[in-house]
């Protein structure tokens, strides 16, 4: 009985222990759906768990608005308090970093860092990839940003925090040190590491959005970080486009090799393994139609060159058309939301290569003698069984042929098949000397 009660007590005291600690989260990379759910299960479990407060350690250029939209969301409406701390020392808070930055109950930042160049930018065109003429697109601009300079500036006012610059941010992308940040009142510490973090915003009190108030005990409290999981990670790293671009072709010419050797197997199953993850990650992505079309385009072009020999005409213009639909396929400005150069290019080298081969095998497979069949008898050797004159029976691999020649032939001599006729199943043999 006493090991029972124990055991109770040390779980409780656990469980008071855990109901102290500090959870820390970091995002490095782009802001995206797999993101948005770390954070929003990360503050799910703190709230569960009744910790502290919850630190996002963050380096980000930005990332997809829904994203970014879907997060504020959480922030605000969590039960425990939120810090942002962005760190460590050369990261930055870009576009999307600066909404959720606003966002936190605590701003704090790390030597030596940015934030700033908040504009919105356009991702994924209209529906069909067609772009709205000019005049239209810049009535468009104009009500994203200032949708977005309404957002920010409710939260800046909520959390009393510098509204002018934010705006500023948005609408001229403008970009400052965690210093100058300090200075406007964008954010609330400069501070090296968490530590000091914690030290600083020590009893330190809280209003959230729920309209209730906390008063922080922080200093010298543990921290535990939780890091993505294995799922996470897998899609994270799917959705960088460059890897959903290579999914993707992987995928369609994995499927291809199938479809021409039928029986492969292999090439099939990771065809359609990396063409399923490939279409997923493009659900995340701001995709161009139009790009993606191009792409389908460049393919039926390469399969026709196998088909028809142009003299490579169709291989150039499936080349052209497979690289503007590479450039095309993502339709944003920010460099981490497109293909790289580098990953184009050896996409579309490798391609050329890939269906050259494929174009000279039909070729030669065209010009060879059948291998099967009557027909595959041409140039076998065999011996005579009945005499031919002109006609007689001919034993070739085991198996008995009628059979014609030029001139009389003899039981036993050897002949070497020159011609077949399939409609007769005859043969047409001359004497090997």
């Amino acid at each position: 009985m006493k090991k029972i009660y124990s055991f109770i007590i040390l779980f409780l005291l656990f469980q008071v222990v855990q109901a102290n600690v500090i959870h820390r989260i970091i995002i490095n990379g782009v802001i995206n759906p797999v993101a948005t759910e770390y954070i929003t299960k990360s503050i799910e479990r703190a709230e569960s768990e009744d910790a502290e407060m919850l630190i996002i350690q963050m380096d980000t250029p930005g990332g997809l608005m829904e994203s970014m939209h879907q997060i504020m969301k959480a922030i605000q409406s969590s039960k425990v308090p939120i810090a942002v701390y962005v760190a460590p020392s050369g990261s930055r808070a870009g576009s999307a970093g600066v909404f959720i930055t606003y966002a936190a109950h605590i701003a704090a930042m790390a030597p030596a860092t940015n934030i700033g160049s908040a504009h919105p930018v356009f991702g994924g065109g209209t529906p069909g990839g067609m772009q709205p003429d000019s005049s239209n697109q810049e009535t468009l601009m104009e009500k994203v940003t200032n949708d977005a300079v309404a957002k920010i500036k409710a939260v800046a006012v909520k959390r009393g925090r510098n509204a002018e610059w934010a705006e500023k941010a948005i609408r001229e992308s403008a970009n400052i040190t965690e210093t100058e940040a300090l200075k406007l009142h964008v954010i609330d510490y400069v501070v090296p590491t968490v530590d000091s973090l914690l030290a600083v915003v020590d009893g330190k009190e809280i209003e959230l959005d729920n309209g209730s108030k906390k008063v922080l005990q922080t200093r010298n409290k543990t921290v535990i970080t939780y890091e993505m999981s294995w799922r996470q990670r897998l899609l994270d790293t799917i959705t960088n486009p460059n890897i959903a671009y290579i999914l993707m072709m992987l995928g369609i010419y994995g499927l291809m090799f199938e479809l021409y050797n039928p029986g492969s197997i292999l090439p099939g199953v990771v065809g359609g393994i990396c063409l399923l993850l490939g279409l997923y990650a493009l659900q995340t992505l701001p995709v161009n139609y139009t790009g993606l079309l191009l792409i389908v385009f460049a393919i039926i072009l390469f399969l026709l060159e196998i088909k028809i020999p142009s003299y490579g005409l169709l291989t150039i213009g499936g080349v052209v058309s497979l690289t503007l639909g590479s450039i095309m396929l993502f339709d944003s400005p920010l460099p981490f939301l497109q293909v790289s150069w580098q990953v184009i290019l050896t996409v579309v080298l490798l391609s050329v290569l890939f269906f050259v081969f494929a174009i000279g095998m039909a070729i030669r497979i065209h010009r060879t003698k059948p291998k099967t069949g009557i027909e595959g008898m041409i140039g076998e050797i065999g011996e005579v069984y009945k005499p031919l004159n002109p006609a007689g029976t001919v034993k070739v691999h085991g198996e008995y042929w009628k059979a014609t020649s030029d001139r009389p032939l003899k039981k036993g001599q050897k002949v070497k098949v020159v011609r077949v006729d399939e409609k007769s199943l005859r043969i047409h043999v001359e004497a090997v000397d």
